[in-house]
């Protein structure tokens, strides 16, 4: 009944937060007479703040409409290159009438960021596709909120989103480069590890970003809870069924509105002040900070839910059984088996003051992944960074992003050199 609470509130609460809205613009519209009594900016600025609290935050858009190719701008265009019932694969198509550039940008290699199912939606990642697309042809995963997805389509397992991983590297060719950021390192170093206990094509390069390959390593409030908890717990606390009022009417979810405030408890007192910085910007006038607070929380207070199902399954297999480190973890019938992996170079990146991954835990995948030479393993400490840092905002544009440019740019010919030959390995294995 939880969630039938939740949208009898929210459904309660949408009038007071418009009339909020409206009367915080009464307030401060230089044609309102109101503008001018006293107090007038302190009550403007209260109510918008009350606005911002109690509205419902919808799923934003990317908004990516052009980027800098070296000196040019060029035109950059969304399209779907993919779609499942629970994922579409976007791809960010890039266009212009310079010849030279037009060149560089065929050349250029191709990533493919899988971004997490762990509450957001992928548009949380907008600052690492911006970044990306000045030197890549870029597809990214965009995760359909559960809510929105009719029963009719079925369940949806951690098996299935290995499997989607797959279908969109296939998609997109050998050729690309995988960026996987949080939650996804564990399902992408699954997929591309049967990929390549099969003898298909790997990616030529595998960027893990703060994520819980190994979630016994220095843990986290997320990860304690995890593991403290049963698999009966979560199961009987967490999942409820969604509302009548939308198409997943019926499918057993875990809300978005939980994780939300799962993210809001780990850190209260940053958010409170937050917010008390954003009141007092609107009243001192300071639009520039004022839009910077708007903007960062019409995305962090934007959430999907997630399938129960899949939400289960990575609490079991990744937080309580360890089952990837521990070499138990099965897909389908198929030993998940890192070590496979040989021709593919592999990148890990962690943040200093990361709260939701701990330390050595992305790291971790380096002890998996025996099979990949030394030469083309590699790992970056981001001195002063957050979880959110490694992927968005200074840090990301000036420190990660030159590392994972040249990561990738210093593998193209040597694993497109590589592959022919561990072919002619496992062909005289074969024999």
């Amino acid at each position: 009944m939880l969630y039938q609470w939740y949208e009898a509130q929210r459904a309660l609460l949408s009038p007071f937060s418009e009339f909020a809205s409206a009367s915080s613009k009464l307030y401060s519209h230089p044609l309102s007479p109101f503008t001018h009594t006293p107090m007038a900016q302190r009550v403007s600025a209260g109510l918008d703040l009350v606005h911002r609290l109690s509205k419902e935050y919808e799923k934003p858009q990317f908004n990516i409409t052009s980027v800098r190719v070296g000196t040019v701008d060029v035109a950059v265009q969304e399209q779907v290159a993919l779609e499942k019932p629970f994922c579409r694969l976007l791809r960010f198509k890039r266009f212009t009438d310079d010849s030279p550039v037009l060149s560089r940008m065929k050349d250029q290699p191709t990533v493919l960021v899988v971004a997490p199912l762990s509450g957001h939606h992928s548009t949380l990642l907008r600052d690492t596709v911006k970044a990306l697309l000045q030197d890549h042809k870029v597809f990214i995963t965009d995760w359909t909120d559960a809510r929105m997805v009719d029963q009719a389509a079925g369940p949806f397992h951690l098996d299935d989103y290995v499997d989607y991983v797959q279908e969109f590297i296939r998609h997109v060719g050998p050729e690309c480069n995988v960026i996987s950021v949080c939650q996804p390192t564990v399902p992408v170093l699954a997929a591309i590890s049967l990929m390549a206990s099969r003898g298909e094509p790997t990616p030529r390069t595998m960027t893990m970003m703060g994520g819980p390959i190994d979630a016994r390593k220095s843990p986290t409030a997320v990860n304690n809870l995890a593991m403290n908890k049963s698999y009966d717990w979560f199961e009987n606390n967490v999942i409820y069924r969604v509302p009548v009022n939308y198409p997943g009417a019926g499918r057993r979810v875990y809300p978005g509105f939980l994780q939300h405030s799962g993210f809001i408890a780990m850190n209260p007192d940053r958010h409170l002040k937050s917010h008390y910085d954003y009141f007092m910007d609107l009243m001192r006038g300071d639009d520039d900070n004022a839009d910077f607070h708007r903007t960062f929380y019409d995305e962090y207070n934007a959430v999907l839910d997630m399938p129960a199902e899949y939400y289960l399954d990575t609490i079991k297999t990744v937080f309580q059984d360890f089952a990837l480190v521990n070499g138990t973890w099965e897909v389908r019938g198929e030993l998940v088996r890192p070590q496979d992996i040989t021709t593919s170079a592999l990148l890990t990146i962690e943040g200093e003051l990361d709260d939701i991954s701990g330390a050595g835990q992305t790291k971790a995948a380096h002890e998996l992944c025996t099979g990949i030479p030394k030469a083309r393993q590699f790992h970056y400490d981001v001195e002063g960074a957050g979880h959110y840092g490694i992927f968005s905002g200074r840090r990301w544009r000036e420190k990660v992003y030159p590392e994972v440019r040249n990561f990738i740019a210093s593998h193209q010919q040597a694993v497109k050199l590589a592959r022919p030959a561990a072919r002619k390995t496992a062909a005289r294995k074969a024999a």
